[in-house]
């Protein structure tokens, strides 16, 4: 399979395709590309059998397309565990590196590097890994920093993989695994403000609806 149609395929998992049709322009703003090449290159996706497309309601992955695209989730996130950990990568150079490495890498390579790394369950940004042969297990709800009240309090657990928000987010100082309060947050989009590991922080508005936190530790 092409480095192409795996991304095609990741960018459909990502936005949910595992259950439900995602629309040829949420594909088109995910991966930066023109609606014409979307269209052509899902038509090539659904004769091989990967996807499911429905006129006016999208795609959405098929047995055989969820177990393509596990494959290269698994050695993306992999990959992105090895990069920072032993060769010093940031949040951005991993993903960035990871991108290029997970096309390449054959099951074997990826398979003895997940027992290298000691079998990681989650990737540097927070994101699941799949086991070898096995599938994702369904996601926790999840909030978003931004939509957090002054004085609630709440634990890392993903941050959106984009270049320049991996930076920008690295930047700031923010751990993921960490905890967090709310200490203010500014009316019309203004920034959000909090603390964590004794720090005080303060992110964009548009930052922080993408860093993801877990509801189930919210304090008064």
């Amino acid at each position: 399979m092409t480095s192409n149609k795996e991304d095609y395929l990741k960018a459909i998992y990502e936005q949910g395709g595992m259950e439900n049709h995602v629309s040829n322009k949420q594909i088109a703003e995910k991966l930066g590309v023109a609606a014409a090449s979307v269209s052509e290159m899902l038509a090539r996706l659904q004769q091989d059998g990967l996807i499911e497309y429905r006129a006016y309601h999208g795609s959405r992955l098929t047995p055989a397309g969820l177990r393509a695209c596990i494959h290269v989730v698994r050695s993306h996130r992999l990959w992105e565990v090895f990069l920072m950990r032993c060769l010093g990568y940031t949040w951005r150079e991993a993903h960035e590196g990871a991108h290029l490495l997970e096309h390449i890498a054959p099951e074997r390579m990826v398979d003895r590097l997940d027992a290298f790394l000691g079998f990681p369950q989650n990737c540097p940004h927070g994101a699941q890994i799949p086991p070898k042969g096995g599938t994702m297990e369904e996601a926790p709800a999840l909030d978003t920093l931004n939509g957090l009240e002054p004085g609630r309090t709440a634990v890392v657990r993903r941050i959106a993989e984009d270049g320049k928000l991996l930076d920008y987010l690295a930047g700031s100082g923010l751990r993921v695994g960490g905890e967090v309060c709310v200490v203010a947050r500014d009316e019309y989009e203004g920034p959000v403000t909090f603390t964590q590991d004794g720090r005080s922080i303060t992110i964009s508005s548009k930052a922080a609806s993408q860093v993801y936190v877990d509801g189930n530790k919210l304090e008064v």
